[in-house]
């Protein structure tokens, strides 16, 4: 089992400092630390276990330092900042995994971004060695990159003329997006396997300045100052430790403090069963700092993250996850007003934008997603926005017989109006009425109002309003169903469905190049006997299917 629970003093391939206003990642990658035993991370390569302890860094330098303005990415080894995935790990690792590792990677870059564009946090990637593959998606995900003109230190993306695969974790997305390198030379960077160094690379827009090895360190330290110059992160605040979290897994249970997921193998449903709070929020940002950890949506982000993660890793064959939650709704509400009122300090900006990471990471999980809204329920707002990004939702019309709680209501916050925006840069309610933009504005007038089911129906914030006569069998009928369709073709029919509208960055990594990614790891000019992944490093030469699909 993959565990994504980590800390700095269980590091083993990064090694993370920090120093007044600027933070150094240092990539240091024990050859010999792989998740399997075998293959070696020689030259900084990567699997899974490296981006998880990555994953954990960037975590910590957004709530454990916030007086951090920018973040220096680099290596500590000599003359190799580093060489991408490792190809051994790659072609011999299942399908399903090079999947959910190519994901996993992609929203760890996202994340990058996230904090430089949302948390004042700029990215400076110092290129001090040989940069390929997955090692230059890593700088493209920076701000800046600033390469080391040595005469041999190059960057390159090498997947289609060595591997028969694309960069798979966003490297032609940004340099047409974010870099605007022009799609000629694009074309030809994209072929050659050795790369480009030197006044070509910066001509090109591939890095952003280079400098001899003399006057390397002052040319990011230039930019740093620049960084800290502009951001808004506050210098003089104190941070809240991420303590380890707590979970516990009993048989087909995993347990947390607000959160249980119950697997049924038989089904293959993994239930999430969301305890809202059960106290009123502090009142203060002095008061969520000492609740730390604690505090409730920020011990829910956590929680619901790493239940994620775990599933997506773990449980493969677990193909539909059915969304509860029990509380007080009032409550929810309370915390939401918290997190709307005080969204200016640093702090519960960066709960806020934590929440929004957990639920793009719902969205773009392969799995079928529902949600079932009954007596007790507390779907409001930041919550309701996991009903929002269900595939289908259904919401009990009155009680179950013999049930004495009132009946299921809904309830919209502040929160649900921009809070939580999906990779096409939509907020889900603005994903959903891409014919009537009216409708959100109308459903303004509706905060704080308890919505019930008939007319959350009519409204269109959820699928079906079954009675309790119905319930269980239309339940009952879409799981089945769900069980019994190709989980290929339901992966690609909601990857489709859920990201109407525009398109960004993000949503062309995750709608399209991991759509394509998925197909080409299958094909055998990738993968066969004779393909490039199981015999790079032989010596023998690949041969190719010559037919375009």
């Amino acid at each position: 089992m993959t565990d994504f629970r980590t800390r700095p003093d269980d590091y083993r391939h990064w090694r993370l400092s920090v120093d007044g206003r600027v933070a150094t990642l240092a990539m240091d990658v024990d050859e010999q630390g792989g998740l399997r035993d075998d293959y070696e991370l020689k030259l900084n390569s990567y699997d899974l276990g490296v981006d998880i302890e990555l994953y954990d860094a960037i975590q910590r330098l957004r709530f454990e330092h916030p007086e951090v303005a920018a973040v220096v990415m680099t290596s500590a080894k000599d003359r190799s900042f580093c060489a991408g995935a490792n190809i051994r790990m790659l072609a011999g690792s299942s399908h399903d995994h090079k999947v959910n590792f190519c994901k996993f990677t992609n929203e760890t870059r996202n994340g990058i971004e996230d904090a430089s564009a949302c948390s004042g946090q700029t990215y400076i990637a110092a290129v001090n060695g040989a940069c390929a593959g997955g090692g230059y998606e890593l700088a493209l995900a920076c701000d800046e990159i600033v390469m080391i003109d040595d005469g041999s230190t190059a960057v390159s993306l090498p997947e289609v003329p060595l591997l028969a695969v694309l960069p798979g974790t966003g490297g032609l997305t940004r340099l047409a997006d974010k870099r605007k390198v022009r799609r000629d030379r694009a074309d030809f960077f994209c072929t050659l396997e050795e790369g480009i160094r030197g006044k070509r690379a910066v001509d090109w827009r591939l890095v952003d300045e280079v400098a001899p090895r003399s006057k390397f360190d002052d040319a990011v330290a230039a930019r740093v100052a620049a960084a800290v110059a502009r951001s808004d992160r506050p210098a003089e605040a104190k941070g809240i430790a991420l303590t380890p979290l707590e979970r516990r897994i009993d048989g087909d249970a995993i347990r947390y403090g607000h959160l249980t997921v119950e697997i049924d193998r038989a089904a293959r449903t993994a239930d999430f069963q969301i305890q809202g709070p059960d106290a009123a929020p502090p009142a203060d940002a002095a008061g969520i700092r000492a609740q730390g950890c604690d505090f409730w949506p920020l011990a829910l982000a956590r929680e619901l993250d790493d239940a994620i993660l775990h599933l997506r890793l773990n449980e493969t064959g677990i193909g539909t996850w059915l969304f509860h939650c029990s509380g007080d709704g009032e409550l929810v509400a309370a915390h939401d007003q918290v997190l709307h009122d005080l969204g200016q300090d640093w702090l519960v900006r960066e709960i806020v934008l934590y929440l929004k990471r957990v639920f793009k990471r719902v969205d773009v999980t392969s799995r079928s997603i529902f949600a079932l809204i009954e007596p007790g329920s507390c779907f409001t707002g930041s919550l309701l926005e996991l009903a929002l990004a269900a595939d289908r939702s259904y919401m009990l019309d009155g009680p179950f017989e013999g049930d004495n709680r009132p009946p299921a209501t809904l309830r919209l916050t502040a929160m649900n109006f921009g809070a939580y925006p999906m990779v096409n840069g939509l907020g889900r309610l603005d994903s959903r009425y891409l014919d009537d933009p009216g409708q959100v504005e109308a459903l303004r007038e509706r905060l704080g109002q308890e919505i019930d089911a008939v007319e959350a129906e009519e409204l269109g914030l959820v699928t079906f309003a079954p009675d309790d006569i119905d319930w269980q069998d239309e339940v009952r009928i879409a799981i089945e169903e769900r069980a019994a369709f190709s989980p290929d073709a339901l992966t690609g029919m909601e990857a489709s469905l859920r990201f109407g509208g525009p398109e960004t960055l993000e949503s062309k990594i995750f709608a399209r190049l991991t759509a394509w990614q998925n197909w080409i790891f299958q094909r055998p000019n990738a993968v066969g006997e004779k393909g490039a992944l199981p015999l790079y490093g032989s010596g023998q030469r690949s041969e190719f299917d010559i037919r375009r699909v």
